[in-house]
């Protein structure tokens, strides 16, 4: 099995370095790829035999087999809630080896969620290893593209989020903040390709307001240096220049006099700041009179002359997002250069300069064992993807290897990986693209039953419904009833929110007032989940809308529906819209329009039986 690449302990910045280290990384990927089911052989019978003792396998009764002929014969494939009573005992402090050989490190939350609630992945302390290794792929995949690179910055806009402890003790917080307070990221050894214009003080601080305005300074006092912009997501991102319309005026105040905003009160990012911030009149007046234009077209490329491209996610519901950074930044390359989640880290895009609509990420082989399970489309309308939640055994055995999935073929993502997750539904929908050599590239398609996503929120046509149904009984007092509905996530806005459709019948001659309404959106964002509803609190997302619709508007949408090929026996009313005629459509027959009066309840980092620690 092909080794990852180790670190070279010299720090010198010398070309004849980077070009070193950008050769080695560059063959791991190439042999990794071309023997690509021979890894996979090899990581599973790994971790099968690491964990051969483990009490999870022994319950299914795989015995110490490490074949895969064996593995996928015996053990099922799972969801979250098959290995949740698993979880919450090592939650709450049982150290035996559960789902895992090795030790319980902490818990990765997910933005996916169960019951209202974040998911949480058990994680352990090697896993870091293989995040590092993805992350050293990244640059040296995109030097081949863009050189130079390394003779600047990138001015990324990264932030860490709420943890929490279990009973048991151990941390619980994103894979995101696990990694930034590492020493993997916070004690890096010197690569010019992570030489970010953010000090590691301004990213870890807890406070999102002065990490967000320390980040932005330093971003801005180094502008001739940055050659790269990015974040994780494109909503960050375009928070982040959000953040910078508002706050412009503060910021190039502290770039003409060289000192630092008092609200920025955390003494290790003023410390930090102040390394870099000096007097500097000039640049300060530059960015006022670009701030104070009319028009913030190209303000990025305005701002940071040199930059290259903007890296962030652009894949899945964040291509919504795509004509707005077009305009903040004149059509700058949009970079999507990494596939991960929670559970693994799974794949880099080895065509980073591609359009955001063929980006296609080539997994890695020794990252997890990967298996693909195959799924079909079932609304030419909406073009949703349902997936049931427990397979049948001639479902179960329908998944196929990395190496035999077939071009063009819609498959969901099941891994196994080190840290104690065997067969288990991550929920991704790919579609194969193509390959490197004998590795299969995919498109992400979509989070599977997601109808409605923002940022990090997710939320499906179930929890819809119930949000919906919980208010229209505001309704009924009024004689009113809800013929039909649908939603949209509307990313016109900044930041964007959920738009929902409604089209209503009255027995009753009492006007229902407009406040009836702002609770019935109300009453919707409560019933959604704590990742939305901290999402609305922290402006991620903005209030939620009804739209009221002339009757029979969803008689027109059928009809529509139907003239593109729909059939008029299996039709149903999609309960999200996308395709910009239909968006159309609803909008030409709006009667009234409401909006959420106030934020949602949040008051806990959506983990309620465990303890913020922030």
């Amino acid at each position: 099995m092909p080794e990852a690449p180790k670190e070279s302990s010299q720090h010198l910045p010398t070309e004849y370095s980077v070009a070193d280290n950008n050769k080695r990384k560059l063959d791991f990927i190439e042999d990794v790829t071309k023997n690509a089911d021979e890894v996979q052989k090899s990581v599973l019978a790994e971790i099968l035999s690491r964990n051969a003792d483990v009490e999870y396998l022994k319950r299914h009764g795989l015995n110490g087999q490490t074949d895969r002929e064996s593995f996928k014969k015996i053990m099922p494939v799972i969801s979250y809630e098959d290995i949740l009573p698993d979880i919450n005992r090592i939650a709450n402090g049982d150290t035996s080896p559960i789902l895992c050989s090795e030790p319980i490190s902490e818990f990765l939350t997910s933005s996916g969620t169960s019951a209202g609630e974040r998911k949480v992945m058990p994680t352990i302390e090697e896993e870091l290893e293989r995040r590092s290794l993805l992350y050293s792929l990244l640059m040296p995949v995109m030097s081949q593209f863009v050189p130079n690179l390394d003779k600047g910055k990138g001015m990324y806009f990264l932030f860490i989020k709420c943890e929490t402890k279990t009973p048991g003790g151990l941390l619980a917080r994103p894979v995101l903040t696990s990694y930034y307070k590492s020493s993997h990221f916070k004690e890096r050894p010197y690569d010019p390709y992570t030489n970010y214009t953010s000090p590691n003080e301004t990213i870890l601080c807890s406070d999102s307001y002065q990490s967000m305005y320390s980040q932005m300074l330093c971003g801005l006092c180094q502008n001739n240096e940055v050659l790269r912009v990015g974040a994780v997501f494109a909503s960050g991102f375009i928070r982040a220049i959000r953040f910078l319309e508002k706050h412009w005026t503060l910021l190039c105040h502290d770039i003409k006099t060289g000192t630092l905003n008092s609200l920025i009160t955390d003494q290790a990012v003023r410390d930090a700041v102040m390394g870099i911030l000096k007097p500097d009149p000039v640049l300060a007046g530059y960015i006022e009179s670009e701030c104070g234009r009319d028009s913030w077209q190209g303000i990025i490329t305005r701002l940071w002359p040199n930059t290259k491209y903007i890296d962030v996610i652009v894949t899945g519901t964040m291509s919504q997002y795509i004509p707005t950074l077009d305009y903040y930044s004149n059509a700058l390359p949009l970079v999507c250069t990494m596939y991960a989640s929670s559970e693994c880290y799974f794949g880099v895009n080895l065509n980073p300069l591609c359009k955001p609509s063929d980006v296609s990420y080539t997994l890695i082989p020794n990252m997890c064992y990967y298996e693909f399970l195959p799924v079909h489309r079932n609304n030419c309308i909406s073009n949703s993807i349902a997936m049931p939640k427990s397979l049948n055994e001639k479902e179960q055995q329908e998944l196929v290897d990395l190496v035999d999935v077939k071009l063009g073929e819609e498959y969901e993502l099941v891994v196994t990986t080190y840290a104690g997750l065997y067969r288990y539904r991550v929920g991704d929908v790919l579609r194969v693209a193509g390959f490197k050599n004998n590795a299969p590239q995919f498109n992400f398609i979509c989070r599977k039953n997601v109808v409605l996503s923002i940022d990090t929120d997710k939320t499906d046509e179930v929890e819809l419904q119930n949000a919906v149904m919980n208010a229209v009984t505001h309704l009924m007092p009024f004689g009113a009833r809800l013929i039909e509905y649908t939603s949209y996530a509307d990313t016109n806005t900044i930041p964007g929110h959920y738009v929902l459709y409604w089209e209503l019948s009255q027995n009753g001659s009492t006007q229902i007032p407009p406040s009836v309404f702002e609770d019935c959106c109300l009453t919707i964002e409560e019933s959604l989940d704590s990742v939305y509803r901290q999402n609305r609190v922290f402006e991620a997302i903005g209030p939620l809308e009804i739209k009221i619709v002339e009757s029979g508007t969803f008689d027109k949408l059928m009809d529509y529906a139907i003239s593109l090929g729909a059939s008029i026996n299996q039709y149903k009313t999609p309960r999200c819209v996308k395709f910009a005629p239909i968006v159309e459509l609803l909008n030409s027959r709006i009667v009234s329009t409401y909006f959420s009066p106030k934020c949602p309840k949040w008051t806990t980092p959506g983990l309620k039986q465990w303890t913020d620690i922030n």
